[in-house]
């Protein structure tokens, strides 16, 4: 682990178990944990303004590296002022590598890749080759031939200008073998190598770099890369890859990968975003979480609500609802509970109205938002485990007594 304060420093505050509180300093300012961090895919938090997500109480969004660099490309967010001046945010900025999109989204998924099937060498959005230099595909937009190696990915993470710039890494499927996740997992600490010789030589002073842990599902191959990751010059951890093939498989992995994980290092946990999952990973002492699911399930007419035998949702698009002058949820700050009822809100998903979906992110980004709050507050008061009990046997985020 590299300790460097001026471009990253982290503070644990409290401790309850595992599940720890803290701060992450970083060149655009704090972050308080356990936090959720939404997706700013293409430079803007679905239907929201940069504005607004701020005055919802996050300090940090993430911008993605792959959907960038394909368009409007780094030149022209650099000349913008990077990610932040494009898009109008002052706050902590983290990017991913581009490597979870070139390994999936570019081709249809990873599985594709493993197996020598799919769209390799087709049309819009295909892989042509991956080889040890790096990963050539055609943009999903045009059809144009693109490269992604490890010094490109950092050299358009610097040109993004992230507090946070997260390594190329290379992930692989959970029926992949493993002899393969062996050889993935391999190639990933060599592309690691290469992020951090890049961003040593060339990276902006102040912009942090986090390693990823990948493995798979194999306990050996999880702690091998978790020495490996640890060890390198990194400014913090993400836990990366494949978690299994569901929930049960998934808790299992992070339980065996968190700690083995240095106590002192800012841990993120990419891509979840599930209420019970943020609090499993919460207890496990990780740090920083990142997902689609808020403003996925925005898009899709679907209400973040405590219901844990619905997994925690509630589907407006669904019949039913004619009528219901209830709010999402009662005292949710959000302004679609305050303003709005479940007959209006049903009725404007279900028209596809733009207003449903702004309406709806407010909501379930509010939801996560008060989640984190509230455990940071039983995790000071030693309450965690009661706050999350609560919320799993159905309390709202902001209810339980802690």
């Amino acid at each position: 682990m590299r300790h460097e304060p001026d471009r990253l420093r982290f503070e644990i505050a409290a401790r309850d178990g595992a599940a720890r509180t803290g701060t992450l300093h970083t060149a655009h300012g704090p972050v308080q944990t356990p936090a959720f961090i939404p997706l700013a895919t293409k430079g803007t938090v679905r239907g929201l303004e940069a504005r607004e997500v701020a005055d919802l109480g996050y300090e940090m969004v993430l911008g993605n590296t792959y959907h960038l660099f394909v368009s409007p490309g780094p030149e022209r967010i650099a000349k913008a002022g990077g990610l932040h001046g494009f898009m109008g945010w002052d706050g902590a900025l983290i990017t991913d590598s581009g490597g979870f999109q070139v390994f999936s989204l570019a081709h249809g998924g990873v599985a594709n890749e493993v197996k020598g099937s799919g769209r390799q060498g087709g049309g819009h959005g295909s892989v042509v080759s991956i080889e040890e230099e790096g990963v050539r595909f055609r943009s999903y937009r045009d059809g144009t031939e693109l490269f992604i190696s490890p010094e490109v990915s950092m050299r358009v993470q610097a040109a993004l200008g992230s507090d946070i710039a997260l390594v190329f890494d290379e992930c692989t499927p959970f029926h992949a073998d493993r002899e393969y996740t062996a050889r993935s997992t391999e190639r990933t600490h060599r592309w690691l190598d290469r992020c951090l010789e890049w961003h040593e030589r060339e990276g902006p002073e102040r912009q942090a770099v986090f390693g990823i842990v990948q493995g798979g599902v194999h306990e050996d191959l999880r702690r091998e890369s978790a020495g490996y990751v640890s060890t390198a010059g990194v400014d913090g951890l993400a836990i990366g890859g494949t978690l299994g093939r569901d929930k049960a498989e998934m808790r299992e992995v992070l339980a065996m990968t968190a700690p083995l994980l240095p106590e002192e290092a800012p841990k993120h946990l990419l891509g979840i975003g599930e209420v019970d999952d943020l609090l499993a990973g919460i207890a496990l002492g990780l740090d920083v979480f990142d997902c689609a699911v808020p403003t996925r399930l925005a898009r899709h007419g679907v209400a973040l609500v405590p219901d844990p035998d619905n997994r925690f949702r509630l589907d407006l698009r669904k019949s039913g609802h004619e009528g219901d002058r209830s709010p999402i949820v009662e005292d949710c700050p959000c302004s679609a509970c305050q303003y709005h009822d479940r007959d209006y809100l049903s009725y404007l998903s279900r028209a596809e109205e733009l207003t449903a979906v702004r309406l709806l992110c407010l909501h379930n980004l509010t939801y996560l938002q008060e989640l984190m709050r509230h455990a940071r507050t039983a995790i000071t008061t030693g309450a965690f485990n009661s706050y999350s009990e609560q919320v799993l046997s159905g309390a709202s985020p902001w209810s339980p007594r802690v």
